[in-house]
């Protein structure tokens, strides 16, 4: 992409930007990430590394969700 010139590239399928696009928009900040180790069994490893390249975001979504659910329970 960074070879390119604008002059090559098609913005047709890109959708317009209106008003209301940036009216119900939200700013999202990630919060600073901490660089930690954890240690995984092989095989957990392997089966996250086995979803895609972004496996490690998604051990952090599930990890999240978990701590979420937690809390959910704790507060019933």
């Amino acid at each position: 992409m960074e070879s390119r010139s604008e002059e090559n590239i098609d913005y047709s399928d890109i959708p317009p930007l209106t008003d209301d696009f940036f009216e119900r928009a939200t700013l999202c900040i990630p919060a600073e990430q901490a660089q930690d180790l954890v240690q995984l069994d092989p095989d957990v490893k392997q089966w996250f590394q086995a979803q895609g390249e972004q496996y490690k975001t998604l051990i952090n979504s599930v990890l999240r969700q978990y701590i979420e659910s937690i809390q959910t329970q704790r507060r019933a």
